[in-house]
């Protein structure tokens, strides 16, 4: 079953788009009108010209492109980001330079993946005692190698 969500389309590139048949997310695209250029170790916002309105119960993951990470160590930094489905803003993504060289965006350029998550609102029952589990308490490193 497919999800219908709303999107409103500023920019000048088509809709994200699934890849192949057994693709999570989506990419997004710069919607820029001139190169940015992200030094190393220095971070930009770059817009998309995407507008969601996204149903209650769901919400859109920013998440970075292994190639961009792996090939030029540019990624997302605030992964995943969250946009509420409250949020009627545009789409922004925080990319940073975590590579050797200068990294340049250019508009239309594949920047990002967007997934979308159904999620549970949850409400929390206050107690001081909690059932116990095979781990229990064990934290970092305790369920082995």
């Amino acid at each position: 079953m497919k999800t219908t969500i709303k999107i409103k389309n500023l920019s000048k590139h088509p809709l994200p788009k699934y890849q192949t048949v057994l693709s999570a997310g989506m990419d997004l695209h710069a919607n820029i009108d001139q190169p940015i250029a992200i030094q190393p170790g220095q971070r930009e916002i770059i817009s998309t010209g995407l507008f969601l309105e996204l149903p209650e119960g769901y919400e859109a993951q920013i998440r970075p492109r292994s190639g961009l990470a792996f090939k030029h160590g540019v990624t997302v930094l605030n992964s995943p980001g969250t946009i509420d489905a409250d949020y009627r803003g545009e789409i922004k993504v925080l990319l940073i330079n975590h590579g050797q060289a200068a990294f340049e965006i250019n508009d239309g350029e594949r920047i990002a993946q967007m997934v979308i998550a159904e999620y549970t609102s949850i409400q929390w029952e206050e107690t001081t005692q909690l059932n116990d589990t095979e781990r229990g308490e064990g934290g970092y490193g305790s369920s082995g190698k």
